[in-house]
């Protein structure tokens, strides 16, 4: 029906409805998303190009410090100074105890920084004179400041050999068979290392990469379980840099200079160990022209050389031979074929071994298998007339015989 039929129906006097308009809007929703997005572009990019934020995305601590209330300034000195327990384990600096200590970690290199906040005017004025408290059971006469940090010496006669190898009875251990024990690949991964130091018995060796988030912690913890601790240090395999040991690796293109430099660099990582050993360097260590001046460096700073056995043809044992490092080379590695069956078959193969020789060393990874394999062959290792001793206790039998 038209609209003129419809009018001509219509009863007279009648007046026409009037149809409702529809209200659009002059955009669509697409239209408005792109408008919004481009307008917090703009926002954006003015903000990043013309605001003057020199620290834009570094980290930032903010600390609340609470003023002591009224009530709180009558309490005894006595109970103001009381030691917190748990701060104990807590290596930085020292604070008082009205000071709050906060650790920095800067996100793109890693670098540890300790602040100390608040305390009196007499605690500000000395704060860069006091040097940072020590790692528990750490002497800080065998430390000297290097680029990176502190690093072991010699200080006063005495040696980080010396004083951070752990306790063993040497009077027994040099009239019957020993054998020690070192696993190596700790402090990348919390879990497996603290299950490491926890599962296995003080006379184990521990040896630690420098490349942890966190490796003072964790080998102060081990230390505290009293494992002897050692430092590994990458060096170049025959296949790099296809097969790269980590950063700061020890090269054979390097200057003897670049090399202390990037050793100095990881002495510098974590304190408490008594020697140092290779991690993979096939190459490095087989090169005496390199190698010499690393040997070189732990005589001077009172260290003992663990070499792992990879190589027939490093020079690790006549170079430490001719600095007069205490010295020792594994004769197996424990779990190169990482299954039950063969762990404790070279298991038994150290057995034979220190019976023939007096003295026998096996080295291990901290695969859960291996810990678990190891710790069970010790806990019968004694019924069968061998002795498990930590390593500067092999190196100094080893030497003395």
């Amino acid at each position: 029906m038209t609209e003129t039929t419809e009018e001509l129906s219509r009863p007279l006097g009648q007046k026409p409805p009037r149809r409702k308009r529809r209200f659009r809007l002059p955009f669509t929703a697409g239209q408005a998303m792109a408008v919004l997005l481009g307008l917090f572009l703009v926002a954006f990019l003015t903000v990043a190009l013309f605001t003057d934020n020199p620290l834009g995305g570094e980290p930032i601590v903010r600390v609340a410090l609470r003023k002591p209330a009224a009530g709180d300034e009558k309490q005894p000195a006595a109970a103001l100074s009381q030691p917190d327990p748990a701060a104990k384990s807590l290596p930085g600096p020292a604070a008082t105890s009205d000071s709050k200590t906060v650790t920095i970690i800067d996100g793109s290199s890693g670098k540890r920084q300790e602040v100390v906040i608040g305390g009196g005017a007499g605690d500000r004025a000395g704060a860069e004179t006091t040097p940072p408290a020590m790692t528990i059971g750490i002497d800080p006469r065998l430390l000297e400041k290097s680029r990176y940090g502190m690093i072991p010496v010699i200080a006063d006669g005495l040696k980080p050999f010396t004083i951070y190898a752990a306790e063993a009875d040497r009077a027994k251990a040099a009239k019957m068979p020993v054998i020690a024990i070192v696993v190596g690949g700790l402090g990348v991964g919390a879990a497996k290392t603290v299950d490491a130091i926890m599962k296995l018995p003080p006379a184990v060796t521990l040896a630690f990469t420098p490349y942890g988030a966190d490796p003072a912690r964790l080998t102060e913890r081990a230390r505290a379980q009293r494992h002897e601790i050692l430092l590994q240090i990458p060096m170049e395999p025959f296949d790099y840099p296809d097969n790269d040991p980590g950063p700061q690796t020890l090269l054979t293109s390097l200057t003897p200079e670049q090399n202390i430099d990037r050793l100095h660099w990881h002495l510098s990582r974590f304190q408490g160990y008594a020697g140092i050993a290779n991690f993979m360097g096939a190459r490095f260590a087989a090169t005496d022209a390199v190698m010499q001046p690393i040997m070189r460096e732990a005589a001077q700073r009172g260290l003992g050389y663990l070499d792992d056995g990879a190589t027939p043809r490093s020079s690790a044992p006549a170079l430490a031979a001719a600095q007069s490092v205490p010295f020792a080379k594994a004769d197996f590695t424990i779990d190169a074929v990482p299954t039950s069956a063969e762990i404790d078959r070279t298991l038994l193969k150290l057995e034979t071994l220190a019976r023939e020789r007096g003295l026998a060393v096996g080295v291990a990874s901290a695969m859960p298998i291996s810990i678990d394999r190891i710790a069970a062959w010790i806990k019968t290792l004694d019924s069968r007339g061998i002795m498990l001793v930590p390593l500067t206790t092999a190196m100094l039998k080893s030497k003395s015989g």
